[in-house]
């Protein structure tokens, strides 16, 4: 009597990512799934990598302008998309965002390297993120990263993140918050959450106003059976930062908050609850929307759209300079 030995596939997340019966994943090239760009370098930005988690093997890629003069910069933590199973923070549309954030607001931008599902599910990346604040921490006690001792303003510190980076700016600005994790003497001045990666176990409208939105609804599907605790639902709290079980957040003294929202985003529904349920704790919280984007579209092809984004966001900067 033969059997065929070979696992079979749980998910095949489009040829890129494949999920077998023996817990084994198969990964594809994910430029098939990547915007094709352009994404050209920044002139005066200057980056390096920086080992946060030497056992892991975690870096941050630091960034900061060479055209200013040397001084104090706000730092701008960015966590990159991918719906925590690809991407990567070396990618070339995340690489060439973060040198014009620095470049323009301007700031020191670090973009943070996190495991990825589902050879690492959540909570995994969260995890590494609290850890990049551990260092972080170490760094504005006594650092001993040059490029940060020199330029790094940490008491003007913005936790930022696009997609799936924006749900985990999101947690980790909570564990920080209830004070889980201790990031004195840097201090956190806002978060900017970027075409924010949320869900639930209940529709929203944008989800299934559409067959291509329905379409995309069943990929993100797909993504967070990937991503998630075995077993878990879309209204686990790492899903859903309103569901039963989620930590409650009224009562932190949450930074002030700014969401982006792409008006052509299946997810829509979930940031503007995002922002809304925020203003109803009487958190500062400020809703930008641009009617014609999609999901996603501060790191594709340099656009006005990505223009006026700048703007904003060195604006919400340049505010947190001034707050208590």
């Amino acid at each position: 009597m033969s059997s065929d030995a070979t696992p079979h596939v749980v998910e095949d997340f489009f040829g890129v990512v494949r999920l077998l019966g023996d817990g084994s994943v198969v990964r594809g090239d994910e430029s098939v799934l990547m915007p094709a760009g352009p994404f050209p370098d920044i002139p005066g930005v200057e980056w390096k990598d920086v080992a946060y988690d030497t056992a892991r093997g975690l870096k941050v890629r630091v960034y900061r302008s060479s055209s200013v003069a040397r001084g104090r910069l706000p730092v701008l933590v960015y966590f990159h998309g991918g719906g925590y199973c690809i991407g990567a923070y070396d990618k070339p549309m995340f690489h060439s965002c973060c040198q014009r954030f620095a470049a323009e607001l301007p700031a020191v931008v670090l973009s943070v390297q996190y495991r990825l599902a589902p050879e690492h599910r959540l909570p995994a990346a969260i995890d590494d993120g609290a850890t990049f604040f551990s260092w972080l921490r170490r760094q504005a006690a006594a650092g001993t990263e040059p490029w940060l001792e020199e330029s790094a303003d940490f008491a003007q510190t913005f936790v930022s993140g696009v997609s799936a980076g924006a749900n985990l700016a999101h947690h980790v600005v909570v564990h920080i918050a209830s004070g889980k994790l201790a990031v004195h003497p840097a201090r956190i001045a806002g978060y900017v959450l970027l075409s924010a990666f949320f869900g639930s176990a209940e529709r929203t409208a944008a989800e299934s106003e559409s067959p291509a939105n329905v379409s995309l609804t069943a990929a993100f599907d797909q993504i967070w059976r990937l991503v998630l605790p075995a077993g878990a639902t879309r209204d686990h709290p790492l899903a859903n930062p309103f569901a039963r079980d989620s930590p409650g957040m009224e009562p932190l003294p949450l930074p002030p908050a700014l969401v982006v929202v792409p008006g052509l985003d299946t997810l829509r529904d979930h940031m503007r609850r995002y922002a809304a349920r925020l203003e109803e704790m009487g958190k500062a919280v400020e809703l930008v929307e641009f009617a014609g984007e999609r999901h996603g579209f501060s790191v594709r092809a340099w656009s006005e759209a990505n223009e006026e984004l700048v703007r904003i966001l060195k604006r919400f900067v340049n505010q947190g300079a001034t707050r208590d």
